[in-house]
């Protein structure tokens, strides 16, 4: 019985088409409610063990209802709950394992979701449901609202500052980005790490940065809405693959270091 509830519990979407759809087919699915979302997002997401599309015999990409579920579900994490790919990765073990998940709520703490998930906004009506929303990823939050999203503290936000690594726009206020990286700060310095170590990170991005803003400044430059569309196509897909490239080299090396 177990083993029957776990293969319904992604049936939202794969009840309703048993037919298998192509990296293209599903792009163009997902990009109705993620339109920034590239093939290239898509197979980054399967890298990262997120989704594990069925191979034809030629290794061609074939997704089913089910794995569409499961990207709807990280892509509106993402955009709503700004979680990392971790985190989404142990909610989606806990969902397969027929387990409640915490959702963090700004009122009355902590609520669980539970499976099965609806194939369809599923994530997008637990926060209206929360009475968030769906917040949007150019929306800005106040020093108190990403201190507290980010679970940390005022001296280490001030240090995060200090060091280039969290800046605030306009009003005082925070972006999306912002919050990435302070929870990701808040999260490493369980471990020890301190803001000072990140200085690196903050040198690594301003050189990254200029290199693909060589790359993809031409194209911007070029007259007119679809031009500047191609311009910010390309650069997300750049930046995904030299995202791809940075946590294999790390991966190498600490298989190295330690031996493995």
């Amino acid at each position: 019985m177990a083993e029957a509830a776990a293969k319904s519990r992604w049936a939202g979407d794969a009840a309703r088409d048993e037919s298998l759809m192509s990296i293209g087919e599903v792009l163009a699915h997902l990009r109705v409610d993620f339109p920034d979302t590239t093939i290239s997002k898509l197979r980054f997401l399967e890298s990262e063990g997120l989704v594990e599309p069925r191979r034809t015999a030629s290794g061609y990409r074939k997704f089913s209802g089910e794995d569409v579920a499961r990207l709807r579900y990280v892509l509106t994490a993402q955009r709503d709950q700004y979680l990392p790919l971790r985190v989404i990765r142990e909610h989606l073990a806990a969902l397969d394992r027929g387990e409640g998940i915490p959702t963090p709520s700004p009122v009355g703490g902590p609520r669980l979701l539970r499976p099965p998930l609806s194939a369809v906004g599923a994530q997008r009506r637990s926060a209206e449901e929360d009475g968030r929303g769906a917040q949007q990823p150019d929306s800005r939050l106040t020093r108190a609202e990403l201190l507290s999203r980010a679970g940390l503290g005022e001296e280490l936000l001030r240090d995060l500052e200090r060091y280039g690594l969290v800046s605030a726009s306009g009003a005082d206020r925070y972006d999306a980005d912002a919050l990435e990286v302070a929870t990701a700060a808040a999260q490493l310095a369980v471990f020890g790490v301190e803001p000072r170590h990140l200085r690196a990170y903050r040198a690594a991005a301003d050189r990254e940065i200029g290199l693909l803003g060589q790359l993809v400044a031409p194209m911007a430059r070029q007259p007119g809405p679809a031009a500047r569309a191609r311009a910010a196509e390309t650069l997300r897909e750049l930046t995904a693959l030299t995202e791809r490239i940075h946590a294999a080299l790390v991966r190498a090396g600490l298989r190295q270091m330690l031996g493995r």
